[in-house]
């Protein structure tokens, strides 16, 4: 039988907290989800401010990105270079910038989903949570 690692609640806790401060020092009001690899939720926070539909884009964007094992913002490329028929994709409803895949050992344990801002800042917040594991 094969294993592979997997998240747990101190990785939410800890990619969570790197992902909040790096919004913070930037003065950005965004909601972070947290999945797990098969898409389902470990961590929401909307942070002051954050619009309340954030919430719901966020957990989308990571849910996209760790069923597909590619950042969300892939999927948004292909749509705008005219391959619209990703639009039907089932269960890939954020196919925007700000979902990055979580990968360890070449396994993709889950995803990172950010809301909020410009969706190059949303990745910059999930890369910055997400480089929190490799330093624990």
């Amino acid at each position: 039988m094969n294993t592979k690692p997997a998240l747990d609640v101190a990785d939410a806790r800890s990619i969570a907290a790197a992902a909040e401060a790096e919004a913070l020092r930037n003065h950005w009001a965004v909601s972070i989800a947290i999945v797990d690899d098969g898409g389902q939720l470990l961590w929401l926070q909307r942070l002051d401010g954050a619009a309340p539909i954030s919430a719901q884009i966020c957990e989308a964007k990571a849910r996209t990105a760790a069923l597909g094992r590619r950042e969300s913002r892939i999927y948004e490329e292909m749509i705008n270079g005219g391959r619209t028929a990703f639009l039907s994709a089932p269960a890939l409803d954020g196919m925007l910038e700000g979902g990055v895949p979580i990968l360890v050992d070449g396994h993709c344990v889950g995803a990172v989903g950010v809301s909020g801002v410009k969706s190059t800042q949303d990745a910059q917040i999930a890369r910055a949570g997400i480089a929190a594991l490799s330093a624990r």
